[in-house]
């Protein structure tokens, strides 16, 4: 399976979302099974953030990761010229 996820959102499923699931499961309380469910997505987010591509990304053609690993419009080193 190809990578398909680019740094910001495997960052972001990482440090932002699975978090603020893990946090609302704990004040739904521990044991409930809509905390239950919340700490389930906060485990596939961490997963599908270690492994670096999205199930769902695939049926959609969705790459966050740009072309060749870097973003499209992202500027070129110094002294870089494109052709």
């Amino acid at each position: 399976m190809k990578l398909n996820m680019g740094r910001a959102d495997r960052s972001i499923r990482l440090f932002v979302i699975a978090p603020v699931l893990v946090v609302a499961g704990i004040i739904l309380g521990p044991l409930g099974a809509l905390s239950l469910i919340f700490y389930a997505l906060a485990a596939v987010m961490a997963a599908t953030s270690a492994v670096g591509t999205c199930p769902l990304y695939l049926p959609f053609g969705i790459r966050t990761l740009g072309r060749a690993g870097r973003s499209p419009s992202a500027p070129t080193a110094a002294g870089e010229s494109r052709r």
